[in-house]
């Protein structure tokens, strides 16, 4: 099996709803910066994978062929949240087996405004199963739209299992929106103080305020993959290598806890399989970029990918070890809370700009000597991709 390099990546600015372009051209922009990027053409991919949320079946094909008809396969996938990492996971599923040579994910969204909401309510909903157990495991949680509830049931279990003073909710969205504020993509570049986001209205109680969650987003994003064979041939210098990438789904564990139920048990599934196949732990990274819909999710998944002990993730950001000068740069970019989450492209836009560390092309906000960098992308219903990328060769 071949090595899957990632040789041209490129992404849209996110914007709030109201302010995008249609899908169509908004994807056909990020696929035309990824190509130019690899110094490619359309006649040189070989597949696509196209990942969005809402939309009607076949979109990635209008999409596609807004920048070109070739007559590929295209392959439309729908993974909720994750749905940008499991085009991704596809595309180097397809490289590293040899089935192609080179490959092209591309993700967008155009969302509504508001909490999340299902367009089909004449049949059983994916998440049904989630709100009845949340109903066994918190009985008294206040009703709410679904991914508010059990992220905010979560964030409440967690501060009660721990110990931790709610302020380190606060303190991520500060840290997060201090990085936004150097990313020409992001939404959100205002800076935050923890007071503002904690006396933030509050959308769930007892500690998540509306400064403590992402917006609704619209964007996109495309990622090319290819061969190590296919960069050589075509010249391609500065190829990201995907090191170890691993998919994992719900298991019974996810149904014992709140905060198991939000995804701890998934990504630490898929992380210790990603560390098994790349040889390397989460002390070796250097950069991340993680799923952080809700300030509690992104405190819960430091402690899933290993990045600190268990409950210890109070220590870990009142000592800085989640942004500049510290252990891990944690989003960069902003991450969903303040550079967006269009679902269906936020995997691939952190695939983007990882691959901007990697190369040393992030400008204001590069990470220093950064070598190998960690992506986590987690859907509720359930789905969490886990990925290590490692720097090109000098």
């Amino acid at each position: 099996m071949s090595k899957a390099q990632v040789i041209g990546v490129g992404m849209v600015p996110f914007a709030k709803p109201g302010k995008q372009e249609p899908y169509e051209v908004m994807a056909g922009k990020a696929i035309r910066n990824a190509l130019a990027d690899a110094g490619l053409d359309l006649a040189d991919v070989q597949q696509a994978y196209a990942s969005y949320v809402y939309g009607d079946s076949t979109c990635g094909q209008t999409a596609l062929y807004s920048v070109g008809m070739t007559g590929i396969p295209v392959v439309n996938v729908n993974n909720n949240c994750s749905s940008g990492s499991t085009a991704l996971f596809l595309a180097r599923q397809a490289v590293q087996s040899g089935a192609v040579e080179c490959a092209l994910a591309f993700g967008f969204e155009e969302m509504r405004p508001g909490a999340l909401g299902s367009a089909w309510e004449d049949r059983t909903s994916p998440l049904d199963l989630f709100d009845k157990k949340l109903n066994e495991l918190a009985p008294d949680a206040p009703p709410a739209p679904i991914a508010l509830r059990v992220f905010g049931v979560a964030g409440n279990e967690y501060i009660k299992q721990s110990g931790a003073n709610p302020d380190i909710f606060a303190k991520v969205a500060v840290k997060t929106r201090s990085h936004a504020i150097r990313n020409p993509y992001s939404i959100f570049t205002q800076p935050l103080t923890v007071e503002e986001v904690m006396d933030a209205p509050k959308i769930y109680p007892d500690h998540l305020t509306r400064l403590e969650a992402c917006p609704p987003s619209c964007g996109a994003a495309a990622v090319i993959v290819a061969t190590e064979a296919f960069a050589k041939k075509h010249g391609i210098r500065n190829a990201v290598t995907i090191r170890a990438q691993a998919m994992a789904t719900d298991r019974p564990q996810s149904f014992t806890s709140p905060i198991d139920l939000v995804g701890r048990d998934m990504t630490r599934n898929a992380s210790r399989t990603v560390y098994e196949q790349a040889g390397a732990g989460p002390e070796d990274v250097q950069v991340i970029e993680l799923h952080d819909c809700f300030t509690p999710n992104e405190v819960i998944t430091y402690e899933a990918l290993g990045l600190c002990p268990e409950f210890g993730a109070e220590g870990f950001i009142n000592g800085g070890d989640n942004t500049y000068g510290g252990k891990y740069v944690i989003n960069p970019s902003g991450g969903l809370m303040s550079k967006g989450h269009p679902l269906g492209a936020t995997g691939l836009a952190q695939c983007t700009e990882l691959v901007w560390q990697l190369r040393g092309q992030a400008a204001a906000r590069q990470v220093s000597g950064a070598r190998l960098a960690l992506q986590h992308n987690l859907g509720l219903g359930g789905a969490v991709v886990v990925t290590m990328y490692e720097r090109p060769e000098a």
